[in-house]
């Protein structure tokens, strides 16, 4: 409501946050410029149609827009960014405003906010200064032109939100990109005011919020102390394992026992074969779950699976209907009910099994009243109340409007380091140097797509019909590979000196920048090096890996592979379509 600038990195909404779209729509009808930074053209980024006849002034507006196809345009500029160029995207742009605040001091910096709240900028200016040109365009596959007509935009906005999703956080480099678009809302003061700061546009409510609750495989001391007090318990001191580290600890045996709370584990981690055997190492496999999916057919010795009630069925206990909370991407805290009658009288809540299998194991090692906490939920948010910052007078406040958890940087311009400032970073770009041959390959998502669940093989956004095992590439990479449109080709990612091959996908030119390929998640997450992630965040790089393109050997087989992936997708289609069951 307030911004009047909007920079959209590493982010599709359309597809992965459709939600997301109305907003932007607001905005837009409210006079923000929207800047894209993307490899490729998406639909959402570039209009939207609303499909929800309430929010309509004029009812009658709403048909002929939907039958039409008559929306809003959404952003100002496209900037089609090489893949993982959004730094040296930023770069220049930052590059192209110091040269205009040298030029006119104090017309594009916000000099008080900068000298007061931030520490590093001197620093971090001449490292700009000394930023090659050459470099930058390189890096982003953007002309001077393109750069100088985003930084242009950033110049005459006062208050800039930047939002990204894994577009940005799946490189070896995310978290130095993402200190760099930090550095750029440093430099405009966009910290702590109304209408603009930071977006990370991050995971479906169902699991949001899981650190802020502790799961956490490296928890502050502070926090464990506050749990072990409340629970009369000595929390483990030994730090746990991430999700790449976790699958390597399956792999060599040192973890024997995987319990999955919903999803798909094998289809979402990378290494698809590697995952396959870490899981098959384990003594026990478990997963609470709604629907069958393919980590189901993937066991350690011994398999379980917990069917449980989803989000939208009626969660009864002993005291009466039940509510969880959630936690979305800009710290709001609201109540989910289910409205459905559960499928079966027999399933349980997870909070539910949760609490089972904490008896069953802990038995009288805990003090803990299991089922007095799942007779009524509330005792589990006024447990939650003395835990953990934020969720005070817990039960009454989400029984009204919704509400934010506390943020310093935003609510008081605080920082929480010994500085108690916002500190500009210096990083150095990483520039992909492809061999012949070689090409950068992110893994996206189809409109058609929930997270791992495939509900129809058509991607009409992108032009992609009857098929998901396709290769995006720019229509001149096609043309110097000698390949042809529709061509089944296997891929090959080259990581260190290993490698490995996914089979029979088509070629399909695309509007990418050259030397840059697109396919679809999960299908080519075989590609994704177990070993290969993000510096400090051990984040798996499914948007930096890099591969050649050959032609399929045997067209026969991969055509009967395409057939079979049409009849699977829709057998499990009409049952992910289920009207009373969804997760």
């Amino acid at each position: 409501e307030k911004a009047d600038g909007i920079f959209i990195l590493g982010q599709n909404p359309g597809t992965n946050h459709p939600r997301m779209l109305t907003t932007l729509e607001r905005a837009k009808e409210n006079g923000a410029k929207i800047v894209a930074l993307n490899p490729m053209p998406e639909s959402g980024l570039m209009h939207v149609v609303n499909p929800n006849p309430q929010e309509y002034d004029n009812i009658l507006t709403y048909p002929v827009k939907m039958l039409l196809n008559r929306g809003t345009a959404l952003n100002d500029l496209w900037l089609p960014v090489r893949i993982n160029g959004d730094m040296p995207a930023l770069r220049g742009i930052m590059k192209e405003m110091l040269a205009e605040e040298e030029r006119s001091p104090g017309s594009v910096f916000d000099r008080e906010f900068i000298e007061r709240q931030t520490v590093g900028f001197e620093a971090f200016v001449e490292h700009l200064r000394a930023t090659d040109w050459e470099d930058i365009l390189t890096g982003s596959g953007l002309t001077r032109d393109q750069i100088r007509a985003g930084a242009q935009i950033a110049m005459h906005c006062k208050r800039i939100i930047c939002c990204w999703a894994m577009g940005l956080t799946q490189h070896k480099n995310a978290v130095a990109t993402i200190q760099e678009v930090m550095n750029f809302l440093l430099l405009g003061g966009h910290i702590g005011r109304p209408g603009a700061g930071p977006c990370p546009v991050r995971g479906h409510s169902n699991v949001q919020g899981d650190r802020t609750m502790g799961i956490c495989e490296h928890m502050s001391d502070a926090f464990m102390e506050k749990l072990g007090r409340e629970f009369n318990f000595a929390p483990p001191k030994e730090h746990g394992t991430d999700t790449v580290e976790t699958i390597k600890h399956m792999a060599d045996g040192r973890i024997r026992f995987f319990l999955g709370l919903g999803g798909n584990f094998l289809a979402a981690a990378p290494d698809t074969e590697y995952t396959a055997r870490a899981l098959q190492s384990c003594r026990l496999t478990a997963h609470v779950s709604t629907k069958l999916n393919r980590s189901h057919l993937v066991t350690g010795e011994i398999a379980l699976i917990l069917p449980c009630l989803g989000r939208s069925e009626i969660d009864r206990q002993e005291s009466g209907e039940q509510f969880v909370t959630v936690e979305d991407s800009m710290g709001i805290i609201n109540p989910s009910r289910g409205h459905l009658e559960p499928a079966s009288k027999h399933l349980r809540s997870e909070p539910a099994i949760v609490a089972g299998l904490a008896k069953a194991t802990l038995a009288n090692r805990t003090t803990v009243d299991w089922n007095d906490l799942i007779a009524n939920y509330d005792r589990i948010r006024d447990h939650i109340e003395r835990v953990v910052p934020g969720f005070e007078n817990f039960n009454a406040r989400v029984r009204g409007e919704i509400f934010y958890l506390p943020n310093a940087a935003r609510d008081k311009r605080q920082f929480n380091n010994v500085e108690g400032k916002a500190k500009f970073v210096i990083s150095e770009m990483d520039l992909h140097k492809l061999e012949p041959g070689q090409y950068l390959m992110m893994t996206v998502r189809s409109h058609d797509q929930f997270n791992t669940t495939i509900y129809g093989l058509n991607d009409r956004y992108r032009g992609i019909y009857n098929g998901r095992r396709v290769v995006f590439m720019n229509p001149e990479d096609v043309k110097d590979a000698g390949l042809e449109q529709g061509q089944f080709v296997d891929l090959t990612s080259c990581y260190r000196e290993e490698e490995r091959v996914a089979r029979h996908f088509m070629v399909a030119p695309f509007n990418i920048p050259r030397g840059c390929t697109a396919t679809y998640f999960p299908e080519a997450n075989v590609l994704v090096p177990i070993n290969s992630t993000a510096d400090r965040s051990n984040t798996p790089t499914s948007k930096s890996v890099v591969i050649r393109v050959r032609p399929s050997t045997r067209t026969a087989e991969a055509v009967n592979e395409l057939r079979r992936n049409i009849d699977e997708v829709r057998s499990e289609s009409a049952s992910s379509r289920s009207p009373t069951r969804q997760s």
